[in-house]
């Protein structure tokens, strides 16, 4: 079994397959640790159901994000009340956005976002929550993002040189952007503090109408004894209980 644990995206599945407690009875049932990404309100609900909160947003938003030095007050006041939340409630992951390009060319981009993240890390350290800054595609899904590159958010984690600040490495959008994912989880693999995973092209189930080899993945994060979570974040087109237990079998790579 690999080292790693694995959680599922709320958005996916609530509200348009699934109610909030059919969406954690289900997580529970079919063995998952975590969930991600749930509305503060069911956090509770995950609790009692004995799954744990593997991430969650920790600022607002994917637009305006920590590469602009104006959004860096409100960024940083948001990022530490949620470190604070994060620290009571146990949450392993909060997810930050490099924001949109709108023109600042990529050392620009890089040095500002570092400096953002520099400044609430220590904070994240001593909470024990890591800081993950999320690579995102901005070739079909968002448009202009900065952060679409691997090389990219690695680069921002080196300037910071905190352990509490790592890439969210999203298979699905570095697929479509780069490619050549098993080479470079095994390159940067010190470097990623989460997964997420969907099927290319779609975001869709882990299944063999995407181009993506998620069994030989699978086993490339397992080769790296990387201990976090893989988060499934897919939106099923069939059965939701059937797509996420296929996932769950092939990440555990039975």
């Amino acid at each position: 079994m690999p080292a790693y644990r694995q959680s599922v995206s709320w958005w996916c599945f609530v509200p348009n397959l699934l109610s909030p407690l059919e969406f954690v009875r289900m997580a529970a049932d079919l063995g998952l640790d975590a969930l991600e990404l749930l509305p503060r309100e069911h956090w509770q609900l995950a609790r009692d159901h004995g799954l744990a909160i593997a991430a969650v947003d920790g600022h607002a938003s994917i637009l305006e994000g920590l590469n602009r030095r104006e959004h860096h007050p409100r960024i940083i006041a948001e990022l530490q009340a949620k470190i604070r939340l994060a620290d009571e409630w146990e949450i392993a992951n909060l997810i930050c956005f490099s924001g949109s390009r709108a023109g600042l060319d990529d050392a620009n981009g890089i040095a500002v976002t570092a400096e953002g993240l520099a400044r609430v890390a220590p904070l994240a350290e001593d909470a024990g929550v890591t800081l993950v800054l999320e690579t995102l595609n901005s070739k079909v899904d968002h448009p202009d993002y900065q952060a679409d590159r691997t090389a990219w958010a690695v680069e921002v984690c080196r300037l910071v040189d905190s352990p509490a600040v790592r890439v969210l490495y999203d298979i699905y959008h570095m697929q479509i952007m780069e490619g050549d994912i098993i080479r470079t989880i095994g390159a940067e693999h010190p470097w990623i503090g989460h997964y997420h995973t969907a099927g290319n092209p779609g975001r869709h189930e882990l299944d063999d109408d995407q181009e993506l080899n998620y069994p030989a993945i699978f086993r490339a994060i397992a080769a790296t004894g990387y201990g976090g979570y893989v988060g499934h974040e897919f939106i099923p087109t069939g059965d939701p209980v059937t797509g996420l237990r296929a996932a769950v079998a092939m990440a555990r790579c039975d």
